[in-house]
Formats: structure tokens, sequence, C-alpha cells
């Protein structure tokens, strides 16, 4: 037996999974919480900390394996492959050291830098060329931020990453790469051509020379170099594939190969994916993301908020107990189901850090209306993962595709209560995947397993990649209860309402 290490290196944690061929998943590591530093407008992480928690999880995942499989040996790792967080702006010098903090994909601080090179490229060329509006959160603009705000920092720079996985695979190999699914976030992208595009590159005055070579996720870049071997436990020489942007990798994960198949994500932010053969430009807050053939588009509507909400509003409301091992976010799943579908006439504007979904607006903040002399806590926190979900619907309601499956990946599926209000707010089945963590991971063995059956090294076989993941998913469906469509009905049109009239007061 031979094994892929897979692995997601994501806002909160860096997790991995060793699967064997045919997409049998063996044996799961997890990191400790990544510290993000936020403030001021930054929100912003250091590489090295993803690189040590890499690391740890990477010798403990050989060590559980080890103890899980009989005569295991690392050399029957035939290949690591990842996912990660894309839309990063991670600025290395010419010894590939970073050259300070990352700034992260929900960091916005570059307005002023997307509306200089708006006027300069042009809103509508840009979105015809890139496939996705010009805003503050692309890396592009966050150099140009850089080159004007911390030029002593931009002088340093000789490289530039987009996802937080291409920093790993640079240590692991000595190869500055991107796969085509993220650098789709980076602003210089052709969507259709798949190169980056110099003219834009020009506008921005950055140089074409610092940005990665592009990839194809079933790409090999390299092998592990011994330095790196002898820290993980990877033997060395071990095949290093691009792998593929988070977005992608969960869109993968969710069985999206077709139109009216959608995948929704619910980790740290969140996002809605489907699958076309072309780029939706005519419609705000859309993103469009290379996917796995030349022509296949990932149409995706991301948010900010989603399981940072879930994660605030334990914090909050079910953060301390007596209790000795008493878990958090249980006691939140019974607040939950404590609170009536509607929470009580309460809505909740779930927007703690900005938002990019139904508009692009890093200043504006979350609110609560509707609270009254009944309102208890366990409605604030209903209200809470509803405001997130009246979200979702929202974006559904954009992509305008009748619904065909709904499948949910991101720690929020593991979340039995949230799982079936958000059947009931978009009234349509939807399936929590098992193991949703790490199942972008198991995805992309999978590519790479097809790649091993077909023994081709060009574009695996996509009809026996959709038959494998298909026949690997599996979870519980949630069904939607006809009694909370009213209420939620009514509710979802005072949410629609709330930030415009909301907007004006922050």
């Amino acid at each position: 037996m031979t094994y892929t290490a897979a692995f997601d290196v994501g806002t909160t944690q860096v997790k991995a999974v060793l699967v064997g061929d045919g997409g049998s998943a063996r044996v799961c590591a997890s990191s400790g919480l990544l510290p993000i530093d936020a403030g001021d407008g930054r929100i912003e992480q250091n590489p090295e900390d993803w690189l040590q928690a890499f690391i740890e999880v990477s010798r403990d995942l050989l060590a559980r394996a080890g103890r899980d499989i009989e005569h295991f040996k690392s050399d029957q790792i035939t290949g690591i492959i990842m996912s990660g967080q894309m839309q990063d702006l991670i600025a290395l010098d010419a010894q590939g050291q970073p050259v300070g903090p990352a700034i992260l994909y929900a960091d916005g601080r570059a307005e002023d830098e997307s509306a200089e090179l708006t006027g300069t490229y042009g809103d509508e060329s840009f979105r015809t060329v890139v496939g996705n509006p010009c805003d503050g959160s692309l890396p592009l603009v966050k150099l140009m931020w850089m080159s004007r705000h911390q030029p002593d920092r931009y002088a340093q720079v000789r490289h530039v990453l987009i996802d937080a996985k291409d920093y790993l695979i640079w240590w692991l190999t000595g190869a500055y790469c991107g796969d085509m699914t993220a650098c789709s976030t980076a602003g210089a992208m052709d969507l259709r051509s798949r190169k980056w595009r110099r003219n834009i590159l020009e506008a921005a005055g950055v140089d074409a020379a610092i940005f990665p070579e592009l990839y194809f996720p079933w790409d090999i870049v390299g092998t592990s170099t011994p330095g790196a071997s002898a820290a993980t436990g990877f033997a060395p020489g071990t095949i290093v594939y691009a792998g593929m942007g988070d977005a992608g990798a969960s869109t993968l994960a969710g069985g999206v190969f077709h139109p009216g198949q959608f995948n929704i994500n619910l980790g740290t932010s969140g996002w809605i994916a489907t699958v076309t053969d072309r780029a939706v430009t005519d419609r705000p807050g859309m993103i469009n993301l290379a996917y796995l053939g030349a022509g296949s588009i990932i149409n995706t509507v991301p948010f900010l908020n989603a399981g940072n909400v879930h994660a605030w509003a334990t914090g909050v409301f079910a953060g301390s107990s007596p209790a000795e091992n008493d878990d958090p976010y249980q006691r939140m799943g019974h607040l939950v189901e404590s609170s009536p579908a509607g929470a009580r006439g309460v809505i909740c504007l779930p927007y703690l850090v900005g938002e990019r979904f139904p508009m692009m607006n890093p200043s504006i903040r979350g609110a609560y209306v509707g609270i009254s002399s009944e309102t208890e806590a366990c409605d604030l926190a209903r209200a809470a993962l509803e405001g997130v979900s009246y979200s979702i619907r929202q974006g559904l309601d954009l992509l305008g595709t009748p619904i065909e499956r709904v499948t949910l990946i991101g720690g929020g599926a593991r979340e039995p209560q949230w799982c079936q209000m958000l059947a009931d707010i978009l009234d349509a089945p939807v399936q929590a995947l098992d193991d949703a963590h790490v199942m972008p991971a198991v995805a992309l063995a999978e590519l790479v397993s097809v790649g091993k059956v077909t023994n081709s090294s060009s574009q695996p076989d996509l009809q026996a990649l959709e038959k494998l993941v298909e026949a690997n998913l599996a979870g519980g469906v949630y069904s939607p209860d006809d009694a909370n469509r009213h209420v939620y009905d009514a509710g979802y049109n005072r949410f629609r309402r709330l930030y415009p009239a909301l907007d004006p007061l922050q």
C-alpha cells in the first residue's frame, strides 16, 4: 500500500490526513490554533507559524501512522499535496524569507490602491480579464499599498506567493509556485489563458518577475529536500504536488462538477461554490476561480463571516461554565435548540470583520435588531447563526441556479443545529459531509490517486475523479421542516433590509 499525505493550511489550524490508494482515509492529525494579529484594520499571520505547525503535524501524522498501520514506513508516502487559505499577500526576500507578516484575505486595507488601479486599467476591462472585481482585498493592490506605506519592506521583496500552502511548498522544495485556483484571487491572472497578465502588473507598477510560476493542482513542482525531510520525517525525494486553493479543494470535496451542484463551506470565513463554463462578472459580490479543466470555472459567493461568528457567539453566550471539561460548543448547541426558529423576532447582521458580500465593506460591523424584554441569551445565540444562514441564502439567490444538491463542509458542518437551520432557511436538503474538516485534503489525495491509476503526467481522468469523489461522499442529510418556512421567509426579508438601513449609521 502506498499513501498520499494531504494537508489543509487554514486560518486557524493546519490539518493533515494520510490517504491510501482509492481515497480511503487512514490517519489524521491537526495543529493547535494559529495566532492571528488583528487590529487597526490589519488582519495578518506570521508564515513561520504555518511552518512550525506544518512540521509538528507532519511528525505527529507519521507517528500515528507508525502506531496504526502495521509495518508502516515513511517511504510508503509517495506524494504530498496541500490546500490552503488563498488571497494572501506573502512577500519574501531573495532568500525566500518573509519580509514581514502575511496580509490575509480578509484584510481590505488597500481600498485606495484598488480605486487607483481601476482608474488606470478600467473596471470593466479588469473584470473581463481577471473575472473578478478590483477591491482592497486583492494581493496585487495590497502590494501597491506596501510600496507606498512600507517602502523599506517593499524594497526587499523578490518573490510573492498567494496561498499559505505555497510558503510550505517553497520550504519543502525550493520552488516558488502557485496553483491556478488560488492565483485567480491575486488580481493579475487572466482567467481564460491562466497566465499572469503583464499589462495589469505594469498598470500596478509591479514587476512580473516576482510572481510565482502557475500550475495545475496535479502538477509535480518538486521533491522534499534532505533538510525538509529531516525536519518533518518524510523520506527525502518525496514528490510534492502544486495542490489547490482551499475554495477549489472544498468544491472538489463537495462533489461539485456540474451546474446545480453547490458546496457551502462553513470555515472561519465561508463561501458558496458551483461550477459552470464561464465567469459571471455582471453580479456584485461574485468571485470566479479557475477549476479543474481549461474551461471549468468555479462561480463562488464569498463571505468573511461564517465560522468566526459561531466561535464568537459561543464565547459570548456559552463560554463560561463551572463544570470541568464542559464543551462550550455543546452548550452553544443546547442554547440554539432552546430558541425557536426565528429567534423570537431577533435578527442579527453577522458582519464581525466587515464583509465582501453582498457588498465589499471592510468597515461595516454587526448588529442585533428586534431585542425585547422577552429576548434571552439563547435567542441571541440562535440569531447569530441565522444571520450567517440568511447571508448564504442571499448568495444562492444571486447565483440564480436551481438547486440539485447542496453539500456542507468545514467545521460548521459538524454542528447539527446549524445544519438543520440551513436546510430550513434554504428550503432544500443539505448533506453535511462526514469528516468535513479534512475532506478537502482527502479530495486532493483522491485526485492524486486517479492520476496514478491513469498512469499519466497530464490531466487526470476527470470522469474517473468524479466517480471516486461521489463514491466517497458520506454524511447525514438534513431535510427542510415545512413548519419553519414562513418564519424564515419573513426573517429573510427583514434581514435583506437591515444592511442598507444600518450602513449610514456606522
